[in-house]
């Protein structure tokens, strides 16, 4: 295909221009930034230039950024067990896999609270742990993600802080996906703890930040040197951090255009559903991300719609997990108390800053071939 329609935002967005341009020009300052010679501190300056960005993006200050390698590292950092405190740890049953290994810092310590049949944290169920555990003298940390990666669900965080603190807790958030598409203000939601990555805004693979809020502090799971405030040992990835920062100014800028994705991602569904009267699109009764569709198709296999629309040129993703030939449902749909014959039929489709109409009428198209085609093998098999 000379054209591909790439709808597979929520896995990874395509480089900016703008950022490309900016890590070209950043891999010129070979100085260390650790360095009090000129070049170092021209290294530095970048850095701390593109701190300031990325604070601007979830309204926090700049000294309270702690760059890191991901989205991944990030989540682990904030979920490091703090020393001289005993912890217990809370996370939402939808959370992330890096998430979920985070907790593992907690051993017995961690709880898992459930989820609505939308995919929404159940707060009450999380009020009620909290209360359970507090004549232990745990000190609660939960972690609840913004908003979820496979169904787009936004999750309660503002009023879930509201609980978390008046139990004496830390909240940290997943924002990963939540960045540029909906307006972040970790002040105003009430987070302790906020986790970004920059692929996920048009920026470098391989960076990532975790923002404090206003005095908390974090074990540094890499110890060896003063970076970071030595919140963060090593040396830092310049060129990355750069492109991170200009990522995170144009995801700022990308707000405006949010109700035009939620425009495209609409039309998708109800287009989508006109060809595949059994198909549900999940979530789709709770607030969600205006970029992010996850479609269940009952009968199909989320592999077989994957390859068929690659093969037609349109990038997706599955609902499901795939490793090492052996699928498995995902976690978040089990979570959430889907059947399994329609789980196993679930593909994301995601938007993003490039997406145009052009981009969903391919999808339309390769997607009504495959539901045709499914049809045809079902009477076939009857």
């Amino acid at each position: 295909m000379n054209q591909r329609s790439y709808l597979d935002y929520n896995a990874t967005a395509p480089l900016r221009d703008e950022v490309r341009d900016a890590v070209i020009a950043a891999l010129s300052l070979y100085g260390n930034p650790s360095s009090v010679h000129a070049e170092g501190r021209a290294a530095r300056a970048a850095i701390e230039a593109a701190r300031v960005k990325v604070a601007r993006l979830v309204s926090a200050t700049p000294e309270h950024v702690i760059f890191t390698s991901g989205g991944t590292e990030a989540n682990v950092l904030a979920l490091a067990a703090q020393a001289g405190q005993a912890w217990h740890c809370y996370l939402s049953a939808a959370e992330h896999p890096s998430v979920r290994s985070g907790g593992r810092f907690y051993r017995e310590a961690t709880t898992t609270i459930p989820v609505t049949s939308g995919g929404v944290v159940d707060l009450d169920a999380l009020a009620c742990e909290l209360e359970k555990h507090r004549p232990g003298g745990w000190r609660p940390i939960v972690s609840l993600m913004t908003a979820n990666n496979e169904t787009g669900a936004i999750q309660p965080v503002t009023e879930a802080s509201k609980i978390v603190h008046e139990a004496g807790g830390l909240l940290h958030t997943d924002a990963v996906q939540a960045a540029g598409r909906v307006p972040l203000d970790i002040g105003a939601i009430g987070a302790d703890m906020l986790s970004l990555s920059a692929h996920k805004i048009g920026g470098p693979k391989g960076v990532g930040a975790l923002v404090l809020g206003e005095g908390v502090s974090v074990e540094p799971l890499l110890k060896g040197g003063g970076q970071e405030r030595r919140r963060r040992a090593g040396t830092e990835n310049v060129a990355g951090i750069v492109g991170f920062g200009v990522a995170a100014e144009l995801a700022a800028a990308d707000l405006a255009k949010a109700p035009e994705v939620a425009r495209l991602r609409d039309e998708l569904e109800t287009s989508a559903l006109s060809v595949a009267p059994d198909a549900v699109v999940i979530s789709a009764r709770v607030a969600r991300l205006p970029n992010t569709t996850c479609l269940a198709v009952r009968g199909a296999k989320a592999e077989t719609l994957v390859i068929g629309l690659d093969l037609a040129g349109v990038a997706v993703s599955s609902g499901s997990a795939c490793s090492s030939g052996k699928v498995e449902a995902s976690h978040v749909l089990s979570a959430m108390g889907v059947a399994p014959e329609l789980a196993q039929g679930a593909i994301r489709v995601s938007l993003g800053f490039a997406t145009s109409n052009t981009d969903i009428q391919s999808f339309l198209r390769a997607f009504g071939e495959l539901i045709k085609r499914l049809k045809q093998s079902r009477k076939v098999a009857a």
